[in-house]
């Protein structure tokens, strides 16, 4: 196994136990920083001066001191009040790259502990169109889902598709009114369609509103004939969402259908473990639990509301038993929520019903991973220039075809496959990377000449960076495999640069999971980027003598692998030319 690779980490490492010899205990942290004035900065030595009442620049030299840089540093000095700047040496970093270079998990080391994960996401509605709301989710939830399963940890999607409630009783009767093939081919050609439809019937003819509530009722007592229609409706639907997933190249499948139908028989079980627990409390007749710090806009308590005072089981309970099924049955013990923000308090209060409930205990737990909106360019929600929802093909259908204009421009050389499979992986990485590098709790403009663009924080340019390390080896003639293994070697400042941002890889990811947040990984690979195109431009790579030209080529190729690995974690493919 590939030691750590990020040079920070290594520091903090070797400096763990010094500090802890000083402090006399463990837990003093060494604090190492990147600086504007080396490689590094350790700024442990003040907190803990004050802590064992000596002077900071005493325990920085007694740092010094201990020697253990020495294997890593050719330059330790003791700055200000007691800053340790450290320069790292060029013999040690080649060494780590080559170790890197040699290890086909480029460092990043698998999880200490595997977990089961469950992770929510995309959560398109049966007989609806998915629009550009559904972006987010899936995207995002897709690069986590891609991330925790290189982690090695165990990964169970669920796509909680809403399936089930009164409006699929006017479903199934207006699928029996125009027959099941006009319903399907209307499906495949605008699902919004059926529905409306569906819907204007129901507001205006009486007879079919009398025959929609009474289909509800026998779809809610699982009627054999009424459940094979519910089911053909959910296969239609199943099939157009399927046509976006393979567009957006994400890894949901049918599989992984897990519609609000699977837990309405788990709903009275949820019932009723809420009541023997003592946490039922009745509130204008409904049936509710009170979590505590959970507050209205009047400062009163904040129910949760099981059962109305119709009797009828609420959303609340449906995500009870969610919570209920992904824990008993899968055996998960992280869900992770992948959920639009305005939904925060009812997932904490969800979670915290259930942790009352004994559903979540110590170590299973909940996690709701928000995001923001995409907005228009008034700053609004997106809308198409009729005012509806854009619609999500639609929006992926032109991102491709953006794409293969802006190619045919750039490479006019292409041939006529070559150049739409680039421009399908161009279009497609720039709108899911548009997505995945705006940090996932705040709102962004959508902007197509921003997220097509060749320069700047987008995929395009880190496509092309990817593309460009190719086409060194395609034009020598030269298997990049063959690179591999050869002996690395640090000189010039922008190597120094490239090869210290290459090894903070493993960093990039676990600050990526820390906090379910894909734009931490999008920005490294930016930084990783920009880092090569500086070393591309101020150190010859072909031109040079060996057995620099050599190193610098395994340098390349140990780029363009990180580049495309960090791509595919984040869902997007890495054309090898462009």
């Amino acid at each position: 196994m590939c030691p750590v690779a990020d040079p920070l980490q290594l520091i903090s490492d070797l400096l763990t136990p010094v500090f802890a010899e000083i402090a006399g205990r463990d837990g003093a942290d060494p604090t190492v920083r990147p600086s504007d004035r080396a490689d590094a900065q350790v700024n442990g030595a003040l907190p803990l001066a004050k802590q064992v009442g000596s002077n900071p620049r005493d325990i920085a030299q007694r740092v010094v001191d201990s020697g253990v840089l020495q294997q890593v540093c050719s330059s330790v000095e003791i700055a200000g009040p007691g800053f340790i700047n450290l320069t790292f040496d060029d013999a040690w970093l080649a060494q780590q790259l080559d170790a890197v270079a040699a290890d086909d998990r480029l460092g990043v080391a698998p999880a200490s502990r595997g977990r089961r994960v469950v992770v929510d996401y995309s959560a398109p509605n049966v007989a609806k169109e998915m629009h550009v709301g559904h972006l987010r989710s899936t995207v995002i939830g897709d690069s986590l889902v891609r991330t925790l399963e290189f982690l090695g940890h165990t990964v169970v999607r669920e796509n909680h598709i809403g399936d089930w409630g009164r409006p699929f009783g006017m479903l199934i009767e207006h699928l029996l009114d125009i027959g099941e093939e006009a319903a399907a081919a209307e499906n495949q050609r605008d699902l919004d369609a059926f529905y409306k439809a569906a819907n204007a019937k129901f507001t205006e003819d009486e007879e079919f509103a009398e025959r929609s509530r009474e289909r509800v009722v026998k779809l809610q007592s699982y009627d054999p004939e009424t459940i094979a229609l519910w089911n053909r409706l959910v296969e239609m639907s199943a099939e157009y969402f399927n046509r976006i997933y393979t567009a957006l190249g994400v890894k949901l499948t049918n599989d992984d259908l897990a519609g609000e139908s699977r837990y309405q028989p788990l709903m009275q079980d949820v019932y009723a473990r809420l009541e023997s627990a003592g946490l039922l409390e009745e509130s204008d007749g409904a049936k509710v639990v009170f979590p505590p710090g959970f507050t209205n806009r009047d400062n009163e308590p904040l129910p949760l509301i099981v059962k109305s005072s119709a009797g009828a089981f609420m959303y609340a309970t449906s995500d009870l038993a969610c919570v209920l099924d992904r824990v008993e049955r899968v055996g998960a013990d992280l869900l992770l929520y992948v959920v639009g923000a305005p939904q925060a308090q009812h997932f904490n209060m969800v979670f915290e019903v259930c942790r009352m409930a004994g559903l979540l205990q110590p170590p299973v737990d909940a996690v709701h991973v928000p995001f923001g909106s995409i907005l228009g360019p008034d700053k609004k929600m997106l809308r198409s220039r009729s005012g509806d929802a854009v619609k999500l093909i639609e929006l992926l259908d032109e991102a491709v075809e953006r794409a293969g204009a802006a190619i045919a421009e750039k490479n006019p050389d292409l041939d006529a496959d070559a150049r739409a499979s680039v421009a399908r992986q161009i279009g497609i990485g720039a709108v899911k990377y548009a997505d995945l590098s705006t940090d996932r709790v705040r709102d962004y403009i959508f902007d197509w000449d921003r997220m097509l663009a060749f320069d700047g924080n987008t995929a395009p340019y880190l496509q092309y960076a990817h593309a460009r390390i190719c086409s060194i080896f395609r034009r020598a003639g030269i298997d990049r495999e063959s690179v591999r293994g050869l002996p690395m070697s640090i000189a010039e400042p922008q190597e120094r640069q490239l090869a210290q941002r290459l090894l903070q890889y493993p960093t990039a990811i676990a600050d990526t999971m820390a906090s379910y947040s894909p734009n931490k990984l999008a920005n490294y690979l930016f930084d990783l980027a920009q880092d090569f195109t500086a070393f591309y431009e101020h150190c010859p790579v072909m031109k040079a003598d060996e057995p620099v030209r050599a190193s610098r080529l395994a340098i390349c190729d140990l780029t363009a692998r990180t580049l495309q690995h960090g791509l595919a974690l984040l869902g997007i493919e890495s054309p090898d030319a462009m």
